[in-house]
This record gives structure tokens, C-alpha cells and sequence, in this order.
């Protein structure tokens, strides 16, 4: 017959799988509403994430949320040094832009640097001189971004490296808005195809 310190272990294990359980399902259901294709099924605006910004293009020009007014919009946060997740990610966008024809040209796409220190106007105009020439840069003092960066939520974190340089940890999904600056939806790092050009045809289509 077990003991009454056995019992109470054993009841400790079972509350632990339990909590442990629920956190796991949690997150599991916090990922598909949040990169998956639920997040565009009907274009109900998600709240809370996006504002007002204003930073600096690769010219050197200063740009604003308002420039883009009345168009649905592609937001993606990363940094120029970024080894596979940028690029990657930069090249699908391209690759989508082309499929979509005619149509893309009503698309803004926007990459936001996380990295200020080192993504000068001058470094994201060379970097993304290899993707897409509608893909529009932008970066800013590290207090024009940080307030930006809060406000879409982006998870950024420097990450120091052994030969004393440094990466960027990042979100790495895009973020999709519709005309009205409302956020519906998201594409995740690497998404099929098959799911991520018919949320950029649908948010053209609906917005």
C-alpha cells in the first residue's frame, strides 16, 4: 500500500503534466491563430499590434505610416547581417510580388530594420539592391525604432558572438494589413506557398 508521501508525488507529477499540458496547448493554439491561415479566413482585424511610425527610407528621406494610406500593407522586421532568415524570407516576398502580376504594384512592402547600429540608409539600400525593387527599407535612431518595434510587438534581442560582433535574434513572421492599417493576418518563416500567395492575393482582393 503506498504511503501518504507517495501519493502526494505521485499527485505532484499529475497537477505538474497537467499544467505543463495546458501551456503546451496554449502556445500550440497561440501559433495557429497567429501564423497561420486562420488569421486571414475572414479579415477580422486583429488589436494591438501596429501605429503611427515615421523613419528614414534608403534615400535618406523621411517616411511615414501616412505614406501608405489607403494601401494594404507587408511588414517584415529584420536586419541586413542576418544570416538565413531575412534573406530567405526577403526572396520569398520577391518571388510572391512577381506571381501576383499587375496587382502587386498596389502592395507596400515594407522591411523595418531591428539593428539601427549597423543598418545605415546607405547599408539597407545595398542590401536590398539584391531582392525585389518594390521592397521598401527603413530604419532610424534606436528611439525612432524602439517605440515602432513595441508597438508591432517585435521580439528583438542582441546576441553577442565569440569573435566579439554581434546578431539579432528577431520575429520572423510578416505582418499583413489591410487598407485601413488594421492588421489580419501573418505569414510565417518558410509558410508553403500554398497558403502564404493566396493570403497576399486575398488581402489585395478584400482590403
Amino acid at each position: 500500500m503506498p504511503t501518504r508521501r507517495a501519493v502526494h508525488i505521485v499527485l505532484g507529477v499529475l497537477v505538474a503534466i497537467v499544467v505543463i499540458g495546458g501551456a503546451a496547448l496554449g502556445l500550440d493554439w497561440y501559433k495557429s491563430q497567429f501564423a497561420s491561415d486562420a488569421t486571414l479566413g475572414d479579415g477580422t482585424p486583429i488589436a494591438g499590434i501596429g501605429g503611427p511610425f515615421t523613419l528614414t527610407d534608403t534615400n535618406g528621406e523621411k517616411v511615414s505610416d501616412t505614406d501608405f494610406a489607403g494601401r494594404p500593407r507587408a511588414i517584415f522586421f529584420g536586419f541586413t547581417y542576418c544570416p538565413d532568415v531575412c534573406p530567405t524570407t526577403l526572396f520569398e516576398l520577391g518571388t510572391y510580388l512577381d506571381e501576383l502580376g499587375p496587382a502587386a504594384k498596389d502592395l507596400a512592402v515594407i522591411y523595418i530594420t531591428v539593428d539601427p547600429e549597423r543598418d545605415t540608409p546607405e547599408q539597407m539600400k545595398l542590401y536590398l539592391s539584391s531582392f525585389n525593387d518594390q521592397i521598401i527599407g527603413l530604419t532610424g535612431s534606436q528611439e525612432e525604432l524602439d517605440p515602432v518595434l513595441d508597438a508591432f510587438r517585435v521580439y528583438r534581442k542582441k546576441v553577442p558572438l565569440d569573435d566579439g560582433d554581434y546578431t539579432m535574434d528577431h520575429t520572423a513572421a510578416v505582418y499583413l494589413f489591410n487598407r485601413k492599417g488594421e492588421m489580419v493576418g501573418t505569414i510565417a518563416y518558410q509558410e508553403d506557398k500554398k497558403t502564404a500567395l493566396p493570403k497576399l492575393k486575398r488581402l489585395l482582393e478584400k482590403s
